[in-house]
């Protein structure tokens, strides 16, 4: 067995603005693992918001290099060898998990999606995200999402207001609100899911910090629009406690440790009659690519991290107009780009 990692600047086509701040670049770890002339791929888009970087993640995969492998490698025993090699480190044991998973789909010969379950008939549109910016830089995104039927729109700041005047004067595209947290007091969020119920709002994510559990119960009782969690979950013990809070879940690959972690979330979602989105980081054609195996599972998919960079390293994760592409190759179905993966 050869595990095998690099660091990778993926570049934002757009300054990426949220509440809690902007950013032109993110770092990503691509991971190789090869055993048994099979090669998969892995990625973790490590952010500080779950205390994790690319020197984290680095220094994780440095510990996991000498795994003893049993003879009969399964899916569950490799990914419970890695869990137990130290706490937490989600987002560096999703990309273990991710590269395995894509292993064992081509050992199989079988596409990720269908080896998880999925269904091709089912898979959901993603929307595409419009992160905070000028009314003009917002009027040019909205020109190049232009074959995107569905919007994500970053707000929770003081140009609330300014920036969905500027898409409802361009466009009546349904919306998905992300607060990212960014409404501190419950007055104030609720008089913004107020306005936004009048502006063909489909659902809310996360519209207060997540330590603020009873302003989101608070909240929940008052709102009109449904409201999932981002920031308030990441495993799938967290989802049990959140019912009387949000409606429904964003599963994110990069913050539950993976795809198994992912299956299991939906799983009990579903128990508990909340909905599901399989949403993203800024992400490589890799981890979208995983994404997009669990879209079919779900009823919303956020899945666009690898359309908002200039040099994605990976290609076969293909969207067009907003309907994700199953692919049929075993695996993930996401090839190198060798121009840009040989690049440090």
């Amino acid at each position: 067995m050869k595990i095998a990692f690099r660091v990778v600047e993926l570049k934002l086509k757009h300054p990426f603005t949220i509440a809690r701040g902007s950013s032109t670049t993110r770092k990503t770890v691509l991971v190789e693992f090869q055993h048994q002339g099979i090669t998969g791929y892995g990625e973790a888009a490590p952010i500080q918001r779950y205390e994790e970087t690319a020197e984290t993640v680095a220094g994780f995969l440095k510990q996991c290099a000498d795994i003893p492998l049993p003879d009969a490698l399964t899916l569950d025993g490799f990914i419970d060898l890695v869990e137990n090699i130290s706490p937490g480190n989600y987002c560096a044991k999703a990309s273990l998990d991710i590269a395995f998973h894509d292993w064992m789909g081509k050992k199989l010969s079988s596409p990720l999606w269908k080896y998880l379950g999925g269904e091709s008939t089912r898979i959901p549109e993603t929307s595409i995200t419009i992160g905070m910016d000028s009314p003009e830089m917002i009027a040019q995104k909205l020109e190049e999402a232009r074959e995107f039927p569905v919007l994500k729109v970053k707000l929770g700041g003081s140009s609330d207001e300014e920036i969905m005047k500027t898409i409802r004067a361009n466009t009546d595209k349904p919306i998905r609100v992300d607060g990212n947290e960014g409404w501190k007091d419950r007055g104030l969020a609720l008089e913004r899911l107020q306005w936004l119920e009048t502006q063909h709002v489909q659902f809310v994510e996360q519209p207060m910090p997540a330590d603020q559990f009873r302003d989101l119960v608070w909240l929940r009782e008052r709102s009109s629009l449904p409201l999932l969690a981002d920031e308030s979950v990441k495993t799938e013990p967290d989802i049990r406690m959140l019912r009387d809070a949000f409606d429904g879940i964003n599963i994110k690959l990069m913050k539950c440790g993976g795809l198994r972690e992912g299956k299991r979330m939906i799983d009990t979602a579903r128990q508990v009659g909340m909905k599901v989105m399989i949403g993203c980081m800024i992400e490589s054609s890799i981890g979208i690519a995983a994404g997009m195996s669990l879209a079919t599972l779900a009823d919303y998919a956020d899945l666009d991290g690898n359309i908002l960079i200039s040099n994605d390293p990976f290609e076969g994760a293909v969207d067009h107009r907003g309907v994700l592409k199953l692919s049929d190759e075993a695996g993930l179905g996401v090839r190198p780009k060798k121009e840009l993966w040989r690049q440090r």
